[in-house]
């Protein structure tokens, strides 16, 4: 089994979740540097995609910096030639390892038998999982799923996941049926521990985690080896470092990951993606301080950095009392 550098990492192991277009580049390069955690994965990409004439148009969701390693490429898709293809251009990009997405709950991928699809098709599963691995060389294998499509079946498919001697494995511990609108059932995650149990594969868990204090309990009533968070990095990149909180973070603070994220994502993306995409940013870091559902709807209709940097200084001008008294 090839364990790569997860048999580096000391545990429990704190991974960022990919979220489509919430963890791309520039926001994963604001976390490294405000608070990086243990791994770092890119925002889902079509393995079919990047093995079609449109790969160059797929080439933005690549991007990374040499901050963010470990790195690791998540795919998605169901035709294991395809798979093996993009493991090869992974390589050639010198990521640290390979995800596959098993998990993903949207219509539109399990129309094409992909995401939690796989799940109900566990041979192409594992066709997948072995073309991958012909084509990453040295690259770890990994694998992101939920704990089953319809209703719970951790037992059969944990099983049937383990015998494919995956590097790691991480559980969205809701099935694909209950997409998010349940709470995660770390109740049953102890099932996947204990089939793990002497393996080499590593079992990382996620659903619904608040902070680093909550992430700490849970690892350590379940006994898995590291957790994934996804929502609650969402407007915080100071998430994975201890010494803050959301109260100690400043507003001067915020604005200023505000700015130095507009500036990223358009140097970055230069056009390749609609400005549009950074508002939900914006309006995520405008949270938790007076002022802030002004700020949130003054950042609604911004279209470039300039903007951003407009927008602020009239906020700083208008709340400037509140503003010093909060930095």
């Amino acid at each position: 089994m090839n364990n790569g550098f997860w048999s580096k990492l000391n545990k429990p192991i704190f991974a960022m979740a990919p979220m489509a277009d919430v963890t791309d580049a520039p926001y994963r390069y604001i976390i490294a540097k405000y608070g990086k955690p243990d791994v770092m994965f890119t925002e889902f990409v079509s393995a079919d995609g990047l093995c079609s004439t449109g790969r160059e148009n797929l080439m933005k969701y690549l991007y990374y910096n040499e901050i963010e390693r470990p790195i690791v490429i998540q795919l998605f898709g169901s035709n294991p030639e395809n798979f093996r293809k993009a493991a090869e251009l992974a390589q050639a990009l010198k990521f640290d390892g390979i995800d596959i997405n098993m998990g993903c709950p949207v219509k539109a991928v399990i129309k094409t038998g992909s995401g939690a699809a796989l799940i109900n098709t566990p041979e192409l599963a594992k066709d997948i999982i072995q073309a991958t691995k012909d084509g990453a060389g040295p690259l770890p294998v990994s694998v992101k799923t939920r704990i089953g499509y319809n209703s719970i079946a951790m037992d059969k498919w944990m099983g049937q996941l383990l015998e494919t001697k995956l590097s790691t494995i991480t559980l969205h511990l809701r099935t694909k049926k209950e997409m998010s609108l349940v709470g995660a059932h770390w109740d049953t995650v102890d099932v996947a521990v204990r089939l793990a149990k002497g393996t080499q594969t590593l079992i990382l868990a996620n659903g619904d985690l608040k902070d680093l204090e909550h992430a700490d309990q849970m690892i350590e009533e379940t006994g898995v080896d590291g957790v994934m968070m996804a929502r609650a990095i969402f407007g915080f990149p100071w998430l994975f470092d201890r010494s803050r909180t959301r109260q100690n973070v400043t507003v001067e603070e915020r604005l200023t990951a505000m700015i130095e994220h507009s500036t990223l994502y358009e140097r970055i993306f230069e056009k390749k993606k609609n400005f549009a995409v950074m508002i939900k940013h914006l309006r995520a870091y405008a949270s938790g301080f007076n002022g802030a559902k002004e700020l949130r709807v003054m950042m609604e209709r911004v279209t470039s950095t300039e903007e951003v940097i407009n927008q602020i200084e009239i906020f700083k001008n208008t709340y400037q009392t509140t503003f010093n008294a909060l930095s």
